[in-house]
């Protein structure tokens, strides 16, 4: 049983404050987590100063043993969350009062299920949640800060969060699981014959105009290659009038420090027409970032979707997570899946407000996605 006398909570200024092994002693196996990726974002101005993103993680401990950690960071905005409440901020601005600073404990611009209390392998992760829920509400008290927001939380943190008075918001994405298959043939002979050929299709478009696709890792990435991915990134901001929240230095600072990171590159006649961005574990893909220099058919599906499936079943993973949103990916082979994120405003009559209209929420969705899961693309068993 953990001594609860014995525990404190304190907030630091930033990750780089506590030693990248005992950070990642905590984290677990996704690369997001780990200290390397968290002060990447630090070092390269991504975070930080003048980004509406100002680090405050929470380090617990046990008497003298680092216990748990939470990445915590202070906004002054709700950009690059992927967890939607500006209607939150209108009607607190509205009723004359200020939402923004917020706490949030997330991953800066990533959209990733995960922990968010790190406390590696612990019987006591429920009593470790609720000493940092009780230190965080206490901390947005005491510096002024509105309300305390998880985001993308495991089912084993929201529950924990939700018995200490945090209201529940689901959400879903659209995943890819590896059935076993072999190749990628034999995963497009388990769909139906309609997907199939839809697919077949638009992986011919691609190569049909002699498109060449080279993935890099490890100690084969290097800058030329950054730079032109980063043009790729930059222009699939230009075109959807997005904000590009990381900096040209990132990316270096990624490449260099955090495993798992895998850049795909399509090249035209030697021209780099595409890319994507990647991260992986022991046993899922990440799709973070693509971008491109040309408008060609079936380009997108194919840079970020199939030739990331084909990855998984070469490599063995059992999932590829290709980001938020997007309906289109069900008819590919990717399946509804819950996603979660945990509030608490300190204004009362808010709170209810919110808690009561995430309740309606969750129940509609609850519809939405058995209605998904009864159109999935693949073959019905006869």
């Amino acid at each position: 049983m953990i001594d609860s006398a014995a525990i404190t909570c304190s907030f630091l200024s930033s990750v780089a404050e506590v030693p990248q092994d005992m950070w990642n002693a905590l984290s677990g196996p996704q690369p997001f987590l780990r200290h390397e990726f968290l002060l990447a974002l630090e070092k390269s101005g991504s975070v930080g100063a003048g980004t509406g993103w100002r680090p405050e993680p929470l380090v617990i401990h046990e008497g003298a043993k680092l216990a748990a950690l939470v990445p915590l960071y202070r906004k002054s905005h709700s950009y690059g969350e992927y967890v939607f409440d500006w209607a939150w901020a209108r009607a607190y601005q509205d009723a004359g009062l200020s939402y923004y600073p917020k706490l949030i404990a997330a991953i800066p611009f990533t959209p990733v299920t995960g922990p968010r209390l790190l406390c590696g392998e612990t019987p006591h992760q429920a009593a470790l949640t609720q000493a940092a829920a009780r230190a965080l509400r206490a901390h947005a008290a005491r510096t002024g800060a509105s309300s305390v927001h998880w985001l993308f939380t495991t089912p084993d943190d929201s529950e924990h969060l939700a018995q200490e008075g945090f209201s529940r918001r689901t959400g879903f994405q659209f995943h890819w699981q590896n059935d076993g298959w072999s190749d990628f043939t034999d995963y497009l002979a388990a769909l139906s014959a309609a997907k199939r050929k839809n697919i077949r299709r638009e992986r011919r478009q691609v190569a049909s105009v002699g498109v060449q696709y080279t993935f890099h890792e490890g100690a084969g990435l290097n800058e030329a290659l950054w730079d032109a991915f980063y043009d790729l990134y930059l222009a699939t901001i230009a075109k959807y009038g997005a904000i590009p929240y990381l900096t040209r230095a990132f990316f270096s600072h990624i490449g260099a420090t955090v495993p798992g990171v895998i850049l795909l590159l399509g090249a035209l006649d030697t021209k780099i027409v595409a890319g994507a961005l990647f991260f992986r574990d022991a046993t899922t893909l990440y799709g973070r970032y693509w971008g491109a220099l040309t408008a060609l058919p079936g380009l997108h599906f194919e840079t970020c979707y199939y030739q990331a499936i084909d990855y998984c079943l070469a490599h063995g993973l059992d999932r590829f997570e290709a980001g938020a949103q997007g309906d289109h990916k069900l008819s590919r082979g990717f399946l509804p899946t819950p996603t979660y994120s945990m509030h608490w405003l300190d204004h009362p009559q808010f709170h209810r407000a919110v808690d009561d209209y995430l309740a309606r929420k969750n129940a509609g969705l609850e519809f939405t996605l058995n209605e998904l899961n009864a159109h999935t693309p693949f073959r019905k068993p006869s």
